[in-house]
């Protein structure tokens, strides 16, 4: 936040939260001594707070929230900043908070937009919201539009892909008419959202909720001569190649983390209930512990994934599975979480005892056991494995993965 807005948010802030209840008939008094111009900027930068910090995902909630806490809504709705200054100041947030990040955050983005659209070019992909128009923040999902009468044909050509979807179907209501929406959500290095509409709508102009006008879209063609034109030094075809070349692992965590609702713990040693709703109270230990610690926060979520493999060689199964796919220290933290009960039992063998003390993550080892055992309460409040996920990712590209 600038200087200047920062000011403005607090003068406002302190003025109208004093303002009596009796001044209820607009801004009159306020406006005397102060500009409209500047109360606008001030509910658009609390606004764009609430969105970026994704404490309200609607612009409309956001500006009526921030109008509230601001001047206790004396505010007419003429007043209030449009759609498009809020998503102006959110990209002021994005920008002071995650800096150069955000750029290489958008190419990469966009480069995994034409991917996905390329797979599903039979389905006229357009790439449509923030990474078409550049207002991506942290957690920005990529939007496209995609056409279709059986949307059975496009979670069939996913699923021939290997690509994890969800399909949702959303109702909603407008000038008193109410119409249902079928969003595929896609699982990938970046997660996508697909809305997918009727064939004949291909070349219907749909309107921006921001703007007010034909949303800004791009075709497979389009989206080409959009990255030629936007990087220059980019090769197209080498980034395609190089992507396809590096397996994602995400979608293979998520698909051995969600059959493990169905898997149930111990009644004697877990409570708790089943091994998913185990393994994201130790996630949710181990983020309290080691916020920042990517290898140790997979290893938390991923300890008990071989549970839904084998449940009698689970630890050999989840290693096996995981092959590849995880760091040489998470795999250590895995391999012998089991040990580390035995070690604070007393049970463990001398020769595996000294091996273990000898290790530079024996420390992290035992921190984790710690998190194993907290992590089994009846009722605890958890996040969804999708958010543990994508917590996981956010931290990979912040520490440049």
């Amino acid at each position: 936040m600038t200087h200047a807005a920062s000011r403005a948010y607090n003068v406002f802030g302190d003025a109208f939260r004093r303002r009596p209840r009796a001044a209820s008939m607009g801004l009159v008094t306020a406006l005397e001594r102060m500009s409209l111009g500047k109360l606008r900027q001030a509910i658009a930068l609390e606004a764009a707070r609430l969105m970026y910090e994704r404490v309200e995902t609607e612009y409309f909630t956001a500006k009526r929230k921030a109008a509230k806490r601001l001047c206790r809504q004396w505010v007419k709705p003429e007043e209030l900043p449009s759609n498009a200054e809020i998503r102006d100041q959110i990209q002021v947030f994005a920008r002071i908070h995650e800096g150069d990040r955000r750029t290489v955050n958008l190419r990469d983005m966009r480069l995994a937009a034409l991917r996905l659209m390329r797979l599903l070019r039979p389905f006229r992909p357009r790439l449509i919201g923030s990474v078409m128009t550049g207002h991506v923040r942290k957690g920005s999902d990529i939007d496209l539009h995609i056409f279709s009468d059986s949307p059975a044909l496009v979670c069939d050509l996913l699923e021939g892909e290997g690509l994890q979807y969800d399909v949702e179907r959303k109702q909603v209501v407008k000038h008193g008419e109410g119409r249902i929406f079928t969003h595929v959500h896609v699982f990938d290095r970046f997660n996508f959202e697909l809305t997918v509409y009727a064939e004949d709508k291909a070349h219907y102009v749909f309107k921006s909720s921001i703007t007010g006008k034909a949303i800004e879209r791009a075709s497979i063609r389009e989206l080409e001569e959009f990255l030629a034109a936007e990087y220059p030094d980019l090769d197209l075809d080498g980034e395609m190649r190089a992507a396809e070349a590096v397996p994602d692992p995400y979608p293979v965590f998520r698909m051995l983390l969600l059959p493990l609702e169905n898997v149930q713990g111990s009644a004697k040693y877990h409570p708790e209930g089943d091994v998913q709703y185990h393994s994201l109270q130790v996630f949710e230990q181990a983020r309290d512990r080691r916020p920042y610690d990517e290898e140790f926060l997979l290893a938390a979520l991923l300890h008990d994934v071989g549970k839904g493999l084998d449940r009698a060689r689970h630890v050999e199964a989840a290693l096996d599975v995981l092959e590849g796919l995880i760091t040489e220290r998470t795999r250590f933290l895995i391999e012998h979480h089991m040990h580390a009960h035995d070690y604070r039992a007393g049970t463990l063998g001398g020769r595996l005892r000294r091996e273990l003390e000898a290790s530079p993550d024996f420390e992290d080892l035992m921190l984790l056991r710690e998190c194993d055992d907290a992590g089994r309460v009846p009722g605890a409040v958890v996040g969804t494995v999708d958010e543990a996920l994508d917590y996981l990712r956010e931290l990979e590209r912040e520490n440049g993965g």
